[in-house]
């Protein structure tokens, strides 16, 4: 049953992280998450590349992975996550301008930059919060500036629920005993996910879908999508 409950928010959500943070830096670091081995990482990797941008915006950078994978390539990168744990990390593994600000406070404009990419990484995961934040994406963009979005695969994520928007129960299912107070998280059908880039003047050039080589299955779901120029 798809749920909308009081327990289910944004701020649920940011909770679980701030408790969660130390042990996905582990997972992360160590390797210990088999789909992003094996796919989901190179992926995103790959489509970002493959827009050749010189800037680059990485919203919920967690530890900084992707923002240090770019910046070797000579791209210019800005990280941002609401987490203190996950920031200090970030500026641990390396030199980056990551800046701790939670996505209401970008979406009252108040990151002064302007990019040719933005890439959410798994990293959208709420309601409101994540629809203020692709309302208020195009200002951190120049004129036909990319927003590339890699989230769970609708029709993967959905399990045995009806296919409708709605908050869904989290899990940390996969990953080891050091988590706790798995974040809910807002399922979207892919249709909504389009029509969220499409309201807010976004047009979709390429929608991939990378495929596990282990279980043949879809891995992920990777929208790429282009600001109209102003």
């Amino acid at each position: 049953m798809v749920r909308n409950l009081n327990r289910f928010n944004d701020e649920k959500i940011i909770a679980s992280w701030f408790k969660n943070a130390n042990a996905w830096v582990e997972e992360v670091r160590n390797g210990l998450i088999e789909s992003r081995k094996l796919v989901t990482d190179q992926a995103i990797v790959e489509a970002v590349l493959g827009c050749s941008p010189r800037t680059v915006i990485d919203l919920g950078c967690g530890e900084g992975w992707l923002a240090h994978k770019l910046s070797v390539r000579g791209i210019t990168v800005i990280g941002t996550d609401v987490v203190p744990a996950l920031i200090a990390q970030a500026k641990r593994a390396g030199e980056g301008d990551f800046r701790l600000i939670s996505y209401e406070d970008i979406a009252l404009g108040k990151l002064q930059a302007q990019v040719d990419l933005i890439v959410c990484n798994f990293s959208l995961l709420g309601k409101e919060s994540v629809d203020d934040l692709v309302k208020s994406a195009p200002k951190l963009l120049k004129n036909g500036g990319v927003f590339i979005l890699q989230t769970l695969h609708p029709l993967l994520a959905c399990g045995d629920e009806p296919y409708q928007d709605g908050w869904r129960e989290g899990s940390w299912q996969g990953f080891s005993k050091k988590f706790s107070d798995p974040a809910p998280w807002y399922f979207r059908t892919l249709e909504s996910w389009l029509k969220l880039f499409e309201k807010n003047g976004f047009q979709l050039q390429e929608r991939r879908e990378p495929i596990n080589p282990k279980t043949g299955k879809l891995a992920s779901l990777i929208l790429i999508a282009q600001a109209r120029c102003n």
